[in-house]
């Protein structure tokens, strides 16, 4: 298989791949089967195993994948549409991912739950800057965290990786704070959400939305 449709946006990176000789309709098991033996080798190729492991996580890897197919008579399926933006760590990475998220989910006609999805990204990211960078002397040269989107068919992930190794944990507030409930909109706005398992590199938090 080879990539298709893959474009450069600043430091963005967005990719969409075709797996030729699938049919949706005759060959769907072996469609299936085919998207998830050559998915670990695209997230290889592009350096996004870290998104393929918050995928996992929410229990979008592997055969519960279904390919969306291309319109037409061409015998192609689309693989997963991956977008990821590497970000700072200072307070303009917020609207940075947000601006980043919005236009990934125009190009990819998923504008349904944009809203959702980019409110969950600046929580994401600020919880990640607020919390996962500072315990590491955030303002060291070259610290960085990492957004992700992936769209396997009718759900949109979205994922921030730190370097922290602390679990996100929702905190208790009081009425009157105005900090602290960053996990709690993510909780309501999304289906479902959790993280990878904390490492010394650090963690993925995500979100998951389906139309």
């Amino acid at each position: 298989m080879a990539l298709a449709d893959a474009c450069e946006h600043g430091e963005g990176l967005v990719i969409g791949e075709r797996a030729r000789g699938y049919s949706p309709d005759r060959d769907d098991e072996r469609g299936r089967a085919a998207v998830a033996a050559h998915w670990p080798d695209l997230a290889d190729r592009i350096g996004c195993r870290w998104l393929m492991l918050a995928a996992e996580t929410a229990g979008l890897a592997g055969r519960s994948w279904r390919p969306s197919p291309l319109p037409g008579p061409s015998g192609l399926a689309r693989l997963p549409r991956i977008a990821t933006r590497t970000l700072g760590a200072d307070a303009g990475s917020v609207r940075t991912a947000r601006d980043f998220t919005v236009a990934t989910l125009r190009r990819w006609d998923a504008d349904e739950r944009s809203p959702d999805i980019t409110i969950a990204v600046s929580e994401l990211v600020t919880n990640a800057l607020r919390h996962a960078l500072p315990g590491l002397g955030h303002a060291r040269a070259g610290t960085t965290i990492r957004l992700g989107l992936l769209q396997p068919g009718p759900c949109v992930l979205c994922a921030v990786a730190d370097p922290s190794n602390a679990a996100p944990a929702p905190r208790a507030r009081g009425p009157l704070a105005e900090t602290g409930r960053g996990l709690q909109i993510i909780c309501a706005l999304s289906d479902r959400w959790g993280y990878t398992t904390p490492s010394e590199t650090g963690k993925v938090v995500w979100a998951l939305f389906c139309g």
